[in-house]
């Protein structure tokens, strides 16, 4: 049964409460000197943009059958832009699978006020400020979760979610408390108990379906320049979260 307006409705209000927090999140420090810092210096490329430089909230379709959870956003792509994977290579070959795969609207995203619009998908990630390095602390992993789990417990209709990459594949484990803990590895699929007793950590509610976990290579520059994820093996991957979502096969 398709949900109705209103819960419709209930979801968008949720997901943009959430958002207004991450945006307004200050609770790791090393990440808001990081973020902030990179904001002001710039990159002489972008040296006449003005970048975001907060926590970049999720955003897609709130009645999202698919659900993309990555890491964290780059420096000078989300963080720049404000909107998740926009702005660097990892986002042009995301979107790119997204529009082929039926989910975008455009196959490309360059501003959080472009006319992108996604499709029963939802994009996240577990830590939603850029990290130096690309790398999180546990510590911050662990501060920054919660906004992952209301999100995805805030999706009336999530059915799949995609793990881009090791990181949030295991985050994802936790959070509903797969046990035993599976290996990632690229299409690996993980149907998660719905009667499980315990959400798992950071998760805030524990009568919230618990989708199927599809396991991707994450779309970073050191798997798509080496070969070690292709376009085609992107592809396969949202075709078969369009099978396991229900979702009308996209030619």
């Amino acid at each position: 049964m398709d949900p109705t307006p209103d819960v419709e409705a209930e979801a968008a209000r949720t997901l943009a409460t959430i958002a207004d927090e991450v945006s307004q999140c200050r609770a790791c420090p090393r990440l808001v000197e990081w973020r902030e810092r990179v904001a002001r210096e710039k990159r002489a490329a972008y040296a006449d943009q003005e970048y975001w430089g907060r926590g970049v909230p999720g955003w897609g379709d709130p009645l999202a059958s698919v659900a993309v959870v990555g890491l964290a956003p780059a420096a000078h792509g989300a963080n720049r832009t404000g909107r998740m994977f926009c702005g660097d290579r990892s986002g042009e070959w995301l979107y790119r699978a997204l529009w082929r795969a039926g989910f975008a609207s455009q196959p490309e995203t360059t501003s959080r006020d472009d006319d992108m619009v996604l499709s029963d998908v939802w994009i996240t990630s577990p830590v939603h400020c850029a990290p130096p390095d690309n790398k999180p602390t546990i510590v911050e992993r662990d501060t920054c979760v919660g906004f992952l789990s209301r999100e995805l417990a805030a999706l009336p209709r999530l059915s799949v979610v995609v793990a881009l990459g090791g990181f949030g594949f295991s985050v994802l484990s936790r959070l509903y408390d797969v046990r035993p803990r599976p290996r990632f590895g690229h299409g690996v699929e993980v149907a998660v108990c719905r009667d499980a007793a315990s959400p798992g950590p950071g998760s805030t509610d524990a009568g919230s379906p618990r989708p199927i976990l599809l396991g991707c290579y994450h779309v970073s520059q050191q798997n798509t320049f080496t070969g070690r994820l292709t376009e085609d093996m992107l592809d396969a991957t949202f075709a078969r979260a369009r099978h396991l979502a229900g979702l009308t096969p996209h030619d």
